[in-house]
């Protein structure tokens, strides 16, 4: 597949037409961001990492029924996708208390919560990415009732899936962000990534974190934690 212009470039990758109308090609990169942005750095080797975990994920939900964006990977680091028309909704799922939700609520980190508490954020960096409720998304016009129901859906299979494919390597995934899109027949399909940019994972028996809380905490190892999480799935 050929390589096109340039069409958007984020903290974490960059997005490029090819020469199929319907399918995107996107380039990992190895810079990171923390805070909104406030915090910058590069972590060695990530856009890579976070490729080959985010392909190998993306597989598995597809062999279970969630239908994803994801094609194949072209190069190590670059995936081609299917072209979506991505909703301005972040959605969070939380399987354990971490983060912005134990600072939110006062809650001691590790916590595992009696069910998963599934949550939305307009997509602004500008803002913040503010915490909205499914009323906002539906009084907004950011999505339809249907499509709020499917994307429900959809982000609790994608958690219970990933819950068990990762226990089975020793992680726990303790909370994830998801982003959903439309295809041009207005198909919702899971798009972005799934990786250690995007999901806290935590080592079920020592607790270690293996994502990307290592760099927004500066406790190192950062390198380290991404390839573990690789050669897990592997």
């Amino acid at each position: 597949m050929i390589r096109g212009e340039k069409l958007y470039e984020g903290k974490a990758k960059i997005v490029y037409t090819t020469d199929d109308p319907d399918k995107l090609w996107v380039h990992f990169k190895d810079e990171a961001t923390a805070f909104d942005g406030k915090k910058k750095g590069v972590i060695e080797n990530k856009g890579y990492l976070n490729a080959q975990v985010s392909s190998k994920l993306f597989g598995v939900l597809s062999r279970n029924g969630v239908p994803t964006h994801f094609v194949r990977l072209e190069t190590p680091r670059d995936m081609i996708v299917r072209k979506l028309e991505i909703i301005p909704v972040e959605v969070v799922v939380r399987n354990v208390v971490a983060g912005s939700m134990s600072k939110r609520l006062g809650i001691e980190e590790g916590r595992k919560l009696t069910q998963p508490v599934l949550e939305f954020y307009y997509k602004s960096d500008a803002l913040g990415d503010p915490w909205v409720n499914e009323s906002h998304v539906l009084a907004l016009g950011w999505a339809q009732a249907a499509e709020v129901e499917a994307i429900r859906s959809m982000a609790l299979t994608v958690n219970r899936v990933l819950s068990k494919h990762l226990g089975n390597v020793g992680i726990l995934l303790v909370d994830f962000k998801l982003e959903f899109g439309r295809t041009s027949d207005g198909t919702i399909l899971l798009g972005d990534e799934i990786s250690p940019d995007t999901c806290r994972l935590w080592d079920v028996r020592s607790g270690e974190k293996l994502d990307k809380d290592r760099f927004r905490r500066d406790m190192g190892g950062v390198e380290d934690a991404y390839e573990e999480v690789l050669r897990r799935l592997s």
